[in-house]
């Protein structure tokens, strides 16, 4: 049973790991396309007011003015508009040869415009506002934001600065954790002359991550004739009102209260708290350990003097050094004064009577009839380098900025998703080891057990056969040819005995021939006894000769044995 669940776990783990291998080989195909798609330079459909995807440095500085103004009111050291501009290609480049627009420098003032092809006059037709932003080294504190200038005879493209009049100013800005998304118009008192800034309601949801995930934001602004206006970021909405309803501005009729003090601490001591008992204003809340020893190998020429350890008095039980009373919330505190906001009485809408009598009061049934605006500019300052801007387009028809972001923006996007989805499983999991260190164990475990668990179930092991006298089938060659030594053998052998028998046949022919002739001449028997033994000599050196050639003899057969038997008599 241990040994089911341990396979079918080993068949879970290579069947994930070869779907990881596919899904590999799907990302490295990916890879593949997101490296090696080409851009291909956008056309609009129509003729927008403005457009521009910075196809060359050659049109770029024939379309954009760098601004040579100063600010005013700052010092003379960092009024200037000295930050760097360039067109470039991202450092991480989803399509190549697409350039844009880079913001180079950090904490510098930039300003930068271009014109119109065409003014655009607020009257039957709609305004859309399209660009992308990229913040390359995500964003600090600064903004990306950009400025639809008012037309006027007196504006100079050179002289762009924080002061020169605008309609409309659109796009993101963050500094510390406070990330917004502006759309502010200016609006014209047609009693007074002057202009009020209205700004729009913050968008819904969290717009922080934009600022950091380093990828290419699309901001869109659609203002309608109905005075209407919707906020997209990435083509899904974000923010929409209305241009009489959902725009706030200051109370200007609001006062500070006279008993309103600024300078009231937000906290203040106890009054009611009083010193315990037992408190000891001067002991010591530390002291050095008294337990403490200097190390043996303590050098004060090269370590310094050596102190003891602090350690808690044990004589502060209740407590050591100069009491001081616990703080609390002031009562009196109230902060900084502002003037709170009121709804706008100059919008047309539900009927009410007037708190007053306002002499600069009137009634824009149409607040969507703004300044005519004739260029487009960017007046920034940002502690992050690297911003990209492109793919601008400014028009009066939807169309033509939807056919526009389908040329430009959808597939940057598509070709930056999929280069972040084939680094999001890796990224994610390294990223999760931030703060918990031990997740590198776990990933070593994940990663080695289902190596171990291969490498005991794939490789077999060697058996060592118990030791028997049944032949195996290894043994079966090496036994053939034992045999066969052996036959041969005994095929020697025989053939020795029977050259023996022959000469022993011979020897006893001659011993009866000797008996015979015994009583006739012993001279004769003298010889044939030397020539006996002689032959004997050359028999015993013969069956020495045998017993090398057999190393295995058989038991000899009692016929031979009987002859040398007779022999050796």
């Amino acid at each position: 049973m241990v040994k089911s669940g341990l396979l079918a776990l080993l068949a879970l783990v290579l069947f994930s790991a070869f779907a990881g291998a596919q899904d590999d080989i799907d990302t490295e195909d990916t890879k593949t396309e997101t490296t090696e798609s080409i851009y291909v330079p956008p056309k609009p459909s129509g003729s927008p007011h403005f457009y521009d995807a910075f196809l060359s440095v050659d049109d770029f500085k024939k379309t954009w003015v760098v601004s040579q103004a100063k600010k005013d009111g700052v010092d003379e050291d960092i009024a200037k508009y000295d930050g760097k501009w360039a067109l470039e290609e991202p450092e991480k480049q989803p399509l190549v040869g697409d350039l844009g627009l880079v913001l180079k420098s950090r904490a510098k003032h930039h300003a930068i415009s271009a014109p119109l092809s065409k003014p655009f006059v607020f009257e039957d037709d709609p305004l859309i506002v399209q660009y992308e932003v990229k913040f390359q080294n995500g964003q600090e504190c600064g903004g990306a934001y950009i400025k639809l200038l008012s037309g006027d005879k007196k504006l100079k493209l050179s002289e762009f600065h924080d002061k020169t009049p605008y309609t409309i100013m659109f796009g993101p800005d963050k500094c510390g954790q406070d990330a917004k998304l502006h759309f502010i118009f200016r609006h014209k008192n047609p009693i007074t002359g002057e202009y009020e800034e209205k700004h729009a309601q913050k968008p819904s949801g969290d717009i922080s991550n934009m600022f950091n995930d380093k990828q290419t934001h699309l901001y869109t602004l659609v203002v309608r004739p109905d005075n209407s206006y919707e906020v997209f970021v990435d083509q899904a909405s974000v923010n929409s009102g209305n241009l009489l309803q959902d725009v706030r501005i200051p109370d200007p009729d609001a006062v500070k209260p006279e008993d309103w003090d600024e300078d009231e601490p937000k906290q203040i001591a106890d009054p009611d708290a009083v010193k315990p008992d037992g408190w000891l204003d001067d002991e010591e809340e530390l002291i050095d350990d008294p337990d403490a020893e200097k190390p043996e190998d303590w050098d004060d020429d090269i370590d310094g003097e050596w102190e003891p350890p602090q350690i808690e008095n044990p004589a502060c039980v209740p407590g050591c050094g100069v009491w001081e009373p616990p703080m609390i919330n002031n009562p009196n505190y109230k902060g900084k004064w502002k003037a709170p906001f009121i709804e706008n009485e100059n919008y047309q809408g539900e009927w009410s009577a007037r708190r007053i009598a306002n002499p600069d009061y009137f009634e824009d049934l149409n607040p969507f009839k703004m300044t005519p605006f004739s260029a487009v500019g960017l007046e920034l300052w940002s502690m992050s380098d690297g911003i990209i801007f492109d793919n601008f387009i400014i028009t009066n028809d939807k169309a033509i900025a939807d056919d526009w972001v389908e040329q430009t923006w959808v597939p940057k996007n598509y070709q930056e998703e999929n280069k972040e989805s084939a680094e999001s499983v890796v990224g994610g999991l390294y990223n999760a080891t931030e703060g918990r260190p031990w997740l590198w164990a776990v990933y070593a475990l994940i990663v080695l057990i289902p190596v171990a668990m291969f490498l005991s179930f794939c490789i077999p092991k060697k058996k060592h056969p118990k030791k028997t006298d049944a032949p195996s089938p290894d043994d079966e060659p090496q036994e053939e040819e034992e045999e066969e030594e052996k036959a041969s053998k005994k095929a020697s052998k025989s053939d020795l005995e029977a050259t023996q028998e022959e000469k022993e046949d011979g020897d006893d022919d001659d011993e009866e021939e000797e008996k015979e002739n015994a009583g006739n001449n012993e001279a004769s028997d003298n010889d044939d006894k030397e020539e006996g033994e002689e032959e004997e000599e050359e028999e015993e050196v013969k069956e020495e000769e045998a017993d090398e050639v057999v190393e295995e003899p058989e038991e000899p057969s009692p016929r031979s044995t009987r002859k040398r038997r007779s022999r050796k008599d």
